[in-house]
């Protein structure tokens, strides 16, 4: 077996050898735990019939783990200098590929199609760079992907809201926009220690895993993703002050908004934070023939 390229002697190493430095603003924290890596791919259950998507590969030490798990890999990979030290670190595994490329504007349902077209169990796995973590994961589910679901490490701020429950300080339209997609669970939290260079903030893996049909069923997606972000938009105002703003001529609608929050047994003083899911759909249906 192939020595681990996550030990922290043969990480230097390679950094060394290519001379590498980090990147502050691509977020690059790379993972010097062979253990963790390992426990990391174990949440995503991959056999060979599995293919895995990986974003930010850095230096290959999470693309090896999968390489050894999953039929076939596909990264993409932002930075150009960290090329050639793929090309070399993975050259034992022929199952990877590496893309070079910005994930968030890449045709993922493409190189879906094109490369992984063989596999009909894929999952993303991924150590996300932190300063683009919603907008990736946030495309990943918008560009409606034929995956089982995600095992992804992030800042462990952002995993209390993907993964936080109504009336919970955490919870949010972030909650709401992946909840609708996908059930959430924190897999592992993870120590500062292990990343080099250590990130200032603790990190956590979340589990996602796609549901066959959303908890609820709307008329109109984006009218509900609206209705929903547009309750958070001042935290600590009720549902009617924030919708009164969020809604085209919400202001003179006020009455009918209300009207449409008592027939779906919501209270106007409520705040967006106590709503479930299922009451954001509910809501969302009443107000969508007047509002879209």
């Amino acid at each position: 077996m192939q020595k681990d390229i996550a030990t922290p002697i043969r990480t230097q190493e390679i950094l060394k050898k290519y001379g590498f430095s980090f990147k502050k603003s691509l977020g690059q924290n790379f993972l010097i735990d062979p253990n963790i890596l390992r426990n990391i791919v174990s949440h995503a259950d991959l056999t060979k019939n599995s293919a895995a998507i990986e974003i930010g590969p850095g230096i290959g030490a999470l693309t090896e783990n999968l390489a050894r798990e999953a039929g076939k890999v596909v990264a993409f990979e932002i930075d150009q200098r960290l090329l050639p030290v793929l090309a070399d670190t993975l050259s034992p595994y022929d199952n990877v590929e590496i893309i070079h490329g910005d994930i968030l504007e890449a045709d993922v349902k493409k190189v879906l199609e094109e490369q992984l077209a063989d596999y009909e169990d894929v999952m993303v796995v991924a150590n996300l760079p932190y300063y683009v973590t919603t907008p990736i994961l946030l495309k990943l589910l918008m560009d409606r992907l034929p995956i089982r679901g995600m095992v992804v490490m992030m800042q462990k701020e952002v995993a209390d809201r993907i993964t936080a429950k109504p009336s919970t300080k955490a919870y949010g339209s972030l909650s709401i926009a992946i909840q609708y997609y996908m059930k959430a669970e924190v897999a592992m939290t993870v120590p500062k220690t292990v990343f080099m260079p250590q990130p200032n903030v603790d990190s956590a893996v979340i589990k996602l895993t796609r549901y066959e049909k959303p908890p609820v069923n709307v008329i109109d997606e984006d009218f509900f993703f609206k209705v929903s972000r547009g309750s958070f938009v001042q935290r600590r105002k009720t549902i009617i002050n924030n919708l009164q703003s969020s809604l085209p001529n919400g202001k003179e609608k006020k009455d009918l908004i209300v009207q449409c929050l008592e027939k779906v047994n919501v209270d106007p003083i409520r705040r967006g934070e106590t709503l479930s899911i299922e009451e954001f759909g509910r809501l969302a249906d009443e107000l969508y023939p007047h509002f879209h």
